[in-house]
């Protein structure tokens, strides 16, 4: 190599280790695959740990990544100088407040299909469909037929279960989970709605995350509250702290759930009436249908003691199941029929079995009204309930009622049940056998019951407590 190529090659100064962001020139920019990309981002753009504008310094090394091509497909190349620039779009024009007043224009049942002009509702269901399904049904037909628009979003197995549809709603099947497909098409049913109701912790969270910056006021309704702990217990805290808190009213069916409503900051907590809907009327008179029950079951000869409702750990069968050892050596034993699924069937069955008591689970079952109107007591041992329907079905249909008084049971009931502690298998089983022992004690205890079935609200008075809502937040 010659003198003079060698010192082409050899730089005039020595490199410096460190160089200042201020003092060095921009890094020269070398051709790569990417190159091509380089022009669909703004030039010179301050970079994010600079405190002055310009590209980001030479001295910091970074390594350019390949963009993930769903983002390429995202991004649109920004023309250099004002001209290129297109006009911005011109703000949506927005809809008087006056016009989104929710009113009940029509009364009538048969009232015709609501016109273009009729305001819009949406209610969202969550997972506790259970707790909610049959109340916005009622709650749905009920504002249509006031000629209200309204749209149901659910599960999709709720439409079976319900028969949203056939009130005269929209139902859109909107599975509970915060997915960007739920979160969308929550998001797009909501953008003309001039109220938006949500049904439980879950449909509330989700309805706040997809309708961010929405305007239509948001209505949460608290139907039930299923206990859990550990971690769980922590993040129900925090869903019920953001739902409570971005709600303009929270509807508790219980007083116990408005008082939680405004622990977690609930700017408007009130007390809903709740009417759902009386099953059909079973004669308690001897009835072939009552006796076909009771043989079936094997319960002839015999006490029968009935209960229905999901097999989980709020529902209290473990201490049913405690009060049963107390009468599992009497002759004949009361033979007791629960009716339902869920996740603690198989544990309770296999205590049954091993202990040798006398209860049958009868799984989902579609004739609920018959076999509770052919059992002599009916019980509810929940942990923790608002407005259990078997308290609502026992009641209309004359059925004495044992209960445990927690939640809304005592508000709910009167004195048409008798009520005892959670917890307590002896006074639960004192109870039951009491009544079995006393039929006119029984026959008190029903009239009682039907009585106070007969000052509960109706489903019209429920539709016009909600209409009144409604109209508060959107005149």
């Amino acid at each position: 190599m010659s003198p003079a190529h060698a010192a082409r090659r050899t730089p005039p100064h020595p490199v410096p280790l460190r160089l200042s962001p201020r003092s060095c020139p921009p890094r020269p920019v070398t051709p790569s695959r990417y190159a091509h990309h380089s022009a669909q981002i703004a030039p010179n753009r301050p970079h994010r740990h600079s405190r002055h504008p310009g590209p980001a310094p030479y001295g910091r090394r970074t390594q350019r990544l390949p963009l993930d091509p769903l983002v390429l497909s995202r991004l649109s190349v920004r023309p250099s100088g004002p001209a290129a620039r297109p006009p911005a779009p011109s703000p949506p024009c927005r809809q008087p407040r006056s016009s989104a007043r929710v009113s009940p224009t029509v009364s009538s049942p048969t009232a015709s299909a609501p016109g273009p002009g009729v305001t819009h509702a949406v209610q969202v269901l969550g997972s506790g469909v259970s707790e909610s399904g049959a109340q916005v049904r009622s709650l749905a037909a009920g504002l249509v037929a006031r000629g209200l628009r309204v749209t149901v979003c659910g599960p999709g197995g709720s439409e079976a279960a319900y028969g949203f549809r056939g009130t005269g709603a929209r139902f859109v099947p909107v599975e509970p989970r915060t997915s960007a497909a739920t979160l969308t098409t929550l998001r797009a049913v909501c953008a003309d709605a001039a109220i938006v109701h949500a049904h439980g912790t879950g449909a509330g969270l989700l309805t706040s995350l997809a309708r961010r910056g929405g305007t239509a006021p948001l209505v949460v309704t608290w139907h039930a509250r299923s206990p859990v702990h550990g971690a769980r217990a922590h993040l129900r805290y925090l869903a019920e702290r953001r739902v409570a808190r971005g709600a303009r009213v929270v509807l508790g069916t219980s007083a116990d759930l408005v008082d939680l409503a405004r622990q977690r900051g609930a700017r408007d907590a009130r007390l809903a009436p709740v009417a759902v809907p009386p099953p059909p009327p079973v004669p308690r008179e001897e009835d072939p249908r009552q006796r076909k029950a009771r043989a079936e079951l094997g319960a002839v000869d015999r006490p029968l003691l009935f209960t229905a409702g999901r097999l989980e750990e709020r529902q209290g069968f473990d201490v049913l199941l405690d009060a049963v050892w107390a009468w599992r050596s009497d002759d004949p034993p009361p033979l007791l029929a629960i009716a339902g699924e869920g996740p603690e069937r198989l544990r309770l069955q296999r205590r049954i079995d091993a202990e040798g008591l006398p209860v049958r689970l009868l799984g989902r079952r579609d004739d609920v009204p018959e076999l509770l109107a052919a059992a002599d007591v009916a019980v509810l041992p929940n942990r923790w309930d608002a407005r259990p329907h078997l308290a609502h079905e026992a009641l209309h249909a004359g059925v004495p009622l044992v209960a445990t008084a927690v939640g809304g049971v005592p508000d709910l009931v009167g004195d048409g049940a008798e009520l005892v502690p959670y917890g307590d298998p002896e006074a639960l089983a004192r109870t039951v056998l009491a009544l079995l022992a006393d039929p006119a004690r029984r026959e008190r205890l029903a009239a009682a019951g039907r009585a106070q079935a007969a000052q509960w609200p109706t489903e019209d008075d429920a539709v016009a407590h909600v209409l009144g809502v409604y109209d508060e937040l959107t005149g």
